[in-house]
């Protein structure tokens, strides 16, 4: 049994519009949406999942757009910053050239960890960042989006480095090492730490921001909810609910989302991980040719649509396979 968390799976943050980000994750970052549904534990608030072409694991950011959630505020022991694939060095001057072009709020081409990244945010202030794959080995990336504007030589192939503030980082460490298995890799720089796990890479990578100077991170829109790792089927997530078990963690047991399995658990104070299987994936009950045009529901939510069309706010997505302009 292959019981190896595989990488990144995916980020859940929060926005305050689903119609305003549904536009900045397709028209400005070349994101697909893959899948447009509602939380399957509040079936008030929409879950928009972007991906890349084919909606693989390890390159979706999603989003809830919860009614009346206030602003979030920045700080420690939270999910800080999400990061992004692109190809090269030079990408990073494309898209520092596009964010200009587009008004997008972003920062100056740096290097960390030996690579270069291009930090920038949304209208809420969700923070992330572009990471280029120049002179990274490692877990495989995804496949842009074909019906994208930006250009394919630069365009975004899946999740890169996830940043976790901590107040406390032995703890955080012994569980990413001596829990998950990952591995400290390179020095520390600063305050940050270089983690990562299975093939390694951009595409299984954590940062740990060690800071005991912050103030506790408010959850709400412009925050990330949550952090999912990758592990290959429902025997390897069950191996890990056990585990969990054995060693005391605050956890949800076994979850069934119909397009992937899971398990939750406090990885420390306030940071939510998951657990997430590679499989069955979206695309199981939409076409290729047509996902994300219309609110999906999985099977069990499927006899409360009426009630669930009359909660969440109508927005229109009929667009989401057109080619992008």
């Amino acid at each position: 049994m292959d019981t190896e968390i595989k990488g990144l799976h995916h980020v859940t943050a929060m926005t305050s519009s689903a119609k305003k980000i549904y536009r900045f994750f397709t028209d400005i970052l070349g994101l697909r949406l893959i899948k447009k549904t509602v939380n399957q534990d509040d079936i008030e608030t929409y879950h928009l999942y972007f991906t890349d072409d084919l909606g693989s694991p390890g390159t979706d950011m999603t989003f809830f757009a919860f009614p009346g959630i206030g602003k979030g505020t920045k700080g420690t022991n939270t999910i800080s910053r999400t990061g992004f694939r692109v190809p090269s060095d030079a990408s990073l001057e494309y898209w520092l050239q596009r964010f200009d072009d587009l008004g997008v709020d972003h920062g100056e081409i740096r290097s960390r960890f030996g690579k270069r990244y291009l930090e920038f945010n949304d209208f809420d202030n969700q923070l992330m960042q572009l990471v280029s794959d120049e002179n990274n080995h490692g877990m495989a990336a995804g496949i842009p989006w074909k019906k994208s504007n930006v250009d394919p030589n630069h365009a975004i192939s899946g999740l890169g480095p996830v940043m976790v503030t901590v107040s406390e980082f032995e703890d955080m460490k012994d569980t990413l090492v001596n829990v998950l298995g990952f591995k400290e890799t390179l020095p520390a720089e600063g305050s940050l730490h270089h983690f990562e796990v299975g093939e390694g890479g951009n595409g299984a990578t954590i940062l740990v921001d060690y800071r005991e100077d912050l103030p506790p991170a408010l959850e709400g829109y412009g925050n990330v909810h949550h952090l999912a790792l990758r592990v290959i089927d429902q025997e390897a997530l069950r191996y890990w609910i056990d585990r969990l078990n054995e060693l005391n963690y605050r956890s949800s047991g076994f979850v069934d989302r119909f397009y992937f399995q899971s398990e939750y658990f406090l990885a420390g104070p306030h940071i939510l991980f998951e657990l997430a299987t590679d499989g069955p994936g979206f695309l199981q009950d939409e076409s290729y040719e047509h996902a994300g045009e219309i609110l999906s529901l999985p099977p069990d939510f499927e006899a409360k649509r009426t009630e669930i069309e009359e909660y969440v706010r109508p927005f229109d997505t009929s667009d989401a396979n057109e080619q992008r302009k």
